[in-house]
């Protein structure tokens, strides 16, 4: 963590696929003023940009400093990231292929700027202040309309020396599966992220095996989101409850493959799915995981749900852009 003095102030920005988010920090990380704004409508770089720093003017404001009084700005970004330059390889959700957005905002606030991906950064964040926090190593996993991944090793976040790691969405875990959009065949995401489960609820509320959800919200998967999910188990959809089951099963798989490589003390389960539904997910998910490990591994990890919610990637961007301070 970050050696800063009493009146030093960071920002944190997460720069997510339908919202983002600045907030302003002390120096002992408690936030002091915020904004949020939709990502939705602004695409390419001016217009993401234009959008991005009206944001962080909106939190500073809040927060009732200047920019001048920043020591160091972090921000997580979905896509493709290299770390070590500062530049945004890709980000399909946002329109960017190799933007510098490090020396864009360097230029712009004369302060440290860190960039992460997003799911790094929220991984870091349950690291240092969320069900991570105490643990040496912590592989996060994030189940979502794709399946994001993050590890800290050491306290530091794994990466490549070109870019961002730990696609574990992309682990092939159906031997001739369905054909992943990465272009790999039977991939973590195309069986366990939402937009998988949700796929398949929606046949089940067709076939008439899961009358609740078929009576709320019908069968257009763009309306059978965690929550909908969640509430169709507890009032008795039992299809649906086993198809998120066997979505548990192929994380647990995934999970233990990894844990047998890099040997986490916590594995954290973020995610609207894993947090509408805690006790199931880490229930089969954790059964799965145990049964996939090298053995002598077994007994070595817990698997935790996600505590900081929307926070956990702001907050880990900017605690990891004030390290470098």
């Amino acid at each position: 963590m970050s050696k800063t003095s009493n009146n030093s102030y960071h920002l944190g920005f997460d720069l997510g696929g339908t919202k983002m988010l600045a907030v302003v920090y002390d120096a002992q990380f408690k936030a002091i003023g915020r904004s949020r704004m939709k990502t939705q409508g602004s695409r390419g770089t001016d217009s993401v940009l234009e959008r991005l720093t009206e944001n962080i003017e909106k939190a500073l404001s809040e927060s009732g400093i200047t920019s001048a009084e920043l020591s160091s700005i972090g921000i997580g970004v979905p896509g493709t990231v290299n770390m070590e330059n500062g530049i945004v390889l890709g980000s399909v959700n946002l329109g960017w292929k190799n933007i510098p957005i490090v020396k864009i905002l360097q230029d712009k606030y004369h302060c440290s700027v860190q960039l992460l991906n997003d799911v790094d950064a929220g991984v870091y964040g349950e690291s240092q202040f969320g069900s991570g926090r105490g643990a040496t190593n912590v592989l996060g996993v994030f189940p979502g309309t794709g399946i994001g991944g993050g590890a800290i090793l050491n306290g530091k976040i794994v990466t490549g020396s070109k870019q961002t790691s730990m696609e574990i969405g992309h682990v092939p875990v159906v031997p001739n599966g369905t054909r992943c959009g990465c272009g790999l065949n039977g991939c973590l995401e195309t069986v366990a992220s939402r937009l998988a489960i949700s796929g398949l609820a929606a046949q089940a509320a067709y076939r008439g095996a899961a009358p609740y959800l078929r009576q709320q919200v019908g069968t257009d998967i763009s309306l059978i989101r965690s929550g909908v999910l969640a509430a169709a188990v507890a009032n008795g959809d039992t299809e649906v409850e086993a198809i998120i089951k066997r979505a548990c099963k192929y994380l647990g798989k995934a999970i233990g493959a990894m844990v047998t490589v890099i040997s986490p003390d916590i594995v954290i389960l973020g995610g609207g799915l894993a947090e509408a539904m805690p006790d199931l997910f880490t229930h089969y998910t954790s059964k799965a995981a145990r049964k996939s490990v090298v053995p002598i591994l077994r007994d070595t990890f817990e698997i935790k749900i996600a505590e900081l919610g929307d926070d956990a990637s702001v907050l880990g961007a900017a605690v990891w852009g004030a390290s470098a301070t």
